[in-house]
This record gives structure tokens, sequence and C-alpha cells, in this order.
């Protein structure tokens, strides 16, 4: 469906991606399932046709586009079929490579950026921690300044490209300062010794990408591999959340829709008493409501994509887009199974993969109930203590 955000540009380039992953992406989709992980070819791939690098600036290897064009490539590659080669790529250059980018030096930039825009080198963003989750302020990793470099020590998990990643943005306490003032992002090359990955975790959906648990055991960082200041990171770490909630809002838009055109395409084809499922009116209105939920995440998450790249402050709308999405994905995808009845349930239908890569919305990126809280502050309905 087009939108007035969209120039004719964003829809050309649309035709183009779907041409795209029609021939390279979507044949591949369940052998890269069943491997568990979005093949390092595919990100070569994408960065020799500069998609990796669609925001970035074109010192640095990009196309020097605007947001509204990757949110185009965001959505297309959603609805490839497959939540994990979704998250892979997302997770290297929208919320990895991001952070070098906007806070990063000459240095951080021409090394690392520049690779993982050509595809050269895969990159995860190292945040969560066991017993912490969506707690940044708990980060209990370690990075204590000794001369020249850092001493890392610690443990991350649900590290998206955590197991095959060439580097790793780490969020680190640098200091025994105050809260939300302690933490410094930090570029970790993985074959520095004292890395590890404990294991590549199995999960329920988003299976394409490998997903895993990594360690620091006095792991010597060069100073130089420091973002920006010292203490800021939880301020570069909520900056990069706008965009990466809005990502994860067009991501559930983007697979909801294919749920339902699952859906609508399975009723004309089953008959049941006599008639296709098309023809029993609860049916035909449950898809008109999947529709209409649909359409109401779209607009809330097409407005504040719009105002992100006008650089408005979208804290607030990018916290609605993300919480009403990411639940919204879930009521249509479950409805697009119970449509498909007990075929919906069986693996050789793609829709129960939707449901199962939709489960993570609500979860990644931060929980329904943390962008809840968010809101309560921004609107100030807060309970004073």
């Amino acid at each position: 469906m087009t939108h007035w955000i969209f120039t004719e540009e964003h829809e050309l380039f649309r035709k183009t991606i779907k041409r795209f992953l029609d021939k390279e992406v979507i044949p591949f989709i369940n052998e890269w399932e069943e491997n568990g992980e979005t093949p390092r070819s595919l990100f070569e791939r994408l960065g020799e046709l500069g998609y990796l690098g669609i925001k970035f600036p074109e010192k640095y290897g990009g196309q020097a586009l605007d947001y509204m064009m990757e949110a185009v490539f965001i959505e297309e590659l959603s609805k490839a079929g497959s939540g994990g080669v979704g998250g892979a790529i997302g997770a290297h250059m929208g919320i990895a490579l991001t952070p070098i980018w906007r806070f990063g030096n000459e240095m951080q930039k021409e090394t690392y950026l520049t690779a993982g825009i050509k595809g050269e080198k895969i990159a995860a963003l190292g945040i969560t921690e066991p017993n912490t989750g969506s707690d940044v302020s708990a980060i209990k990793t370690r990075a204590e300044k000794q001369g020249d470099h850092y001493l890392l020590n610690g443990a991350k998990t649900f590290i998206t490209n955590g197991v095959h990643a060439d580097f790793i943005v780490v969020a680190a306490k640098t200091s025994e300062g105050p809260k939300h003032e302690n933490l410094s992002l930090l570029i970790v090359d993985t074959d520095a010794e004292g890395f590890s990955v404990g294991k590549k975790l199995d999960k329920l959906g988003w299976r394409a990408s490998d997903t895993g648990e990594i360690y620091f055991d006095n792991l010597k960082i060069p100073a130089e591999n420091l973002i920006g200041v010292e203490g800021e990171g939880f301020r570069y770490m909520m900056e990069n959340f706008q965009w990466e909630r809005l990502s994860l809002a067009l991501n559930s838009i983007a697979l909801a829709e294919k749920a339902l055109e699952s859906a609508i395409q399975y009723s004309k084809e089953r008959t049941q008493f006599g008639q296709p499922l098309q023809g029993f009116q609860v049916l035909r209105h449950k898809m008109v409501d999947m529709a209409v939920d649909i359409e109401k995440a779209r607009n809330l998450t097409y407005r504040a994509v719009y105002q992100y790249n006008t650089g408005s402050d979208i804290t607030t709308e990018a916290t609605m887009a993300k919480a009403y999405a990411g639940e919204m994905v879930s009521r249509v995808c479950d409805q697009a199974v119970q449509i498909h009845g007990g075929s919906g349930y069986m693996m050789e239908f793609p829709v129960q993969r939707y449901w199962r890569d939709a489960r993570i919305q609500s979860i990644g990126g931060g929980t329904t109930q943390i962008m809840n809280e968010i809101l309560t502050k921004r609107l100030g309905i807060t309970v004073k203590k």
C-alpha cells in the first residue's frame, strides 16, 4: 500500500528491492532457517549492492540517502518471510553500525563503519546481560582504563549476530559515577584474546539469525576504540533506540501484512461445507479487523518515521509505534494461523513461522511494559512517591 510519505523515488527503490529479494533471498529462506543463521555471503551481497549503507555518508561507502529509503528497505526485507534474516541485517546496519557513525571518531568510521557498509565484517550490539534485561542501569560488565587500553570483563546474552560477528559495540561500566552517567560504548574485535562465545541460543522464532551468549575475560581494548565520550554511553543508547524501535515497528507491520496476505489467499483456496472460507462472513470480517489493526500501526509508525527524517525528537511517537505495532503483529499472526486451521499448525505452511517470529516484537528493543512506562513519564502521568 502506497503512502504519501514515500516519493516516486522511494517506490522505484521498493520495486528494485523486491526483485532482488525474489531472486536472491526468498528461495533460500527455509535453508537459512534450518541452518540457524543468515550467511555471511548475504551481508557481502547487500554490501556490494549498497543496501547496508543507505543512510550512511558516501565518504565511508554509503549512499547518503534519507531514513525513508531505509524504511522501505526494512519493510521489504521483512516481507521476505523471515524475521531472522531481517533481524540479522537490521542488527548489523541499524543498531550496531549507527552508533559508530553518529558518535565515533574518524578512525572508527574508516575502519569499522566502512567495513560494515561493504559487508566485509559483521557487526553486533552488546547491551543485554544475564539478570538485567531491559534495565541498562544494572549493567555489570566493566571496562577499567589502564593506560592506553581498557580491560573488559563481563558477559552479554541474547546478542543478535553475537556468534559470528567480527566486532561488537559493547556497553560497559567505566566508572562508579551516578546512574546513567557511568556507562560507555566500546568497540570489541571478536578475534581478541579474552573474547569467547558461550553458546548459540536456540530460539522460538527468528531462527535465521544467530543469537549468542558472549564473554569477556580480561580482554584488552585499545583506548581509541571508545565511542565518543566516556560516561556518555547511556545517552548514545537512548538516542539510537528511537530508530531501533521504529525499525521494529516497521518490521511488525510488514510481517503482519505478510500474514494477512497468506490468510486471504488461503481463504480463497480452502473449501469447507461446500464453499471457500471467504464465503463465511465471520472470517471475512476477521480479516477486515486484521487489516484495520495493521493500518492503525502503520499510521502511528509512518508519522514517526516522517518526523524522525526531519530531525525531530520522536521519543514519544517511536515508543507508541513500537508498543502498538509489537502487540498488533502477534494478534494478526495469531488470527492468520486460526484462519489456516490445522494447516496453520503444520511446519510446511509459512504462516506458523510468521506467528513465531511475531512474538519477539513485544519483547525485543524494550518490552511493551517498558514502552508503557516510558510513555507514562512522557505524558506526565507518573505516580509521585
